[in-house]
């Protein structure tokens, strides 16, 4: 059975002073794929190995580190991975080879480009018994986040793309908080 779970709930105080950021860091179980989705920035990289240990995983385990889009705070802690492959928007990295990803990468997870927020955007659309999971990054970054998005490179694409993944999902992992239903 597919599992998708929230290792680690981002947050952002980027409406604020001092900004303080952090990706949401999850994990997707798909037969023999164990996959991290966007890594993050952390204070401290022991939190994420922890995390993976509670679902008795460690670093080693991870075959692949899917990146939604090429945003620092969702990629810096990658190198933590040197085993796993990469997926980004460019292809399926395996150390330095680098080949074109399949849209439909395993039986229960497909891969959609979704602009807006950066022109390189990834979702990743997961089957799982509860219905189908978006891990979208900064499409949504949070459930009831001001409409318009002020950091979005194309504001109209953003539209199409977070519409796309309302039609697709049932439940949406957004880039800098928990998972919520989608509406």
């Amino acid at each position: 059975m597919v599992e998708v779970k929230v290792l680690i709930e981002g947050y952002t105080s980027a409406d604020s002073g001092e900004e303080k950021i952090c990706a949401t860091i999850s994990l997707i179980k798909d037969g023999d794929n164990k996959i991290v989705v966007d890594p993050g920035v952390l204070e401290n990289q022991k939190m994420l190995v922890d995390k993976l240990k509670e679902g008795g995983l460690s670093i080693s385990d991870i075959t692949a580190v899917f990146l939604t889009h090429s945003h620092i705070d969702h990629y810096r802690n990658i190198g933590m991975f040197p085993e796993a492959k990469t997926l980004e928007y460019y292809g399926l990295w395996d150390r330095n080879t680098v080949r074109d990803y399949q849209e439909q990468f395993s039986e229960n997870i497909r891969i959609i480009k979704t602009p807006g927020h950066s022109y390189d955007a990834l979702t990743f659309l997961v089957k799982t018994a509860d219905g189908v999971v978006a891990v979208c990054g900064d499409v949504f970054w949070e459930k009831d986040l001001p409409e318009e998005d002020i950091y979005a490179s194309d504001k109209e694409k953003l539209k199409e793309s977070r519409k796309i993944v309302l039609e697709s999902a049932d439940w949406i992992i957004p880039g800098h908080a928990g998972i919520y239903k989608a509406k």
